[in-house]
């Protein structure tokens, strides 16, 4: 990747412009190599707020707590906030889980769902 910011890295902290399709044959780049960092979705939303897309900027936050976390506890989060898949008091246990794992965006995004789903009887 040529012309790449040189202060973007991967999650595993390679240097972007390190992984290359050369790189990947022979064998040096790892999952965690493809993998976006939280650093790097932060300075997308900050280029998103820059750009008027406040929006964007939020979920983009989102996901940068979320890339701290494991593929298989963000599918947990993911299938819980599928309509009628977690009762209210999962929801909420969730939201807690979120937040003491350094998750506050998303602990309130799942406790705004709860809200919603418990109004218009989405929970199980």
């Amino acid at each position: 990747m040529t012309g790449a910011d040189p202060r973007l890295r991967a999650y595993s902290g390679r240097p972007v412009e390190a992984v290359t399709l050369e790189a990947v044959r022979r064998g040096e780049v790892s999952a965690d190599d493809l993998r976006i960092s939280p650093e790097t979705l932060e300075a997308q939303a900050v280029a998103s707020e820059r750009h008027g897309n406040p929006q964007l900027a939020a979920n983009l936050r989102r996901a940068a707590e979320l890339a701290r976390i494991s593929d298989e506890d963000v599918m947990r989060v993911y299938e819980a906030l599928r309509p009628r898949r977690a009762t209210a008091g999962e929801l909420s246990a969730l939201a807690r889980w979120l937040e003491e794992r350094g998750c506050p965006r998303n602990a309130a995004l799942v406790r705004q769902a709860r809200d919603v789903y418990v109004r218009r009887g989405l929970t199980r």
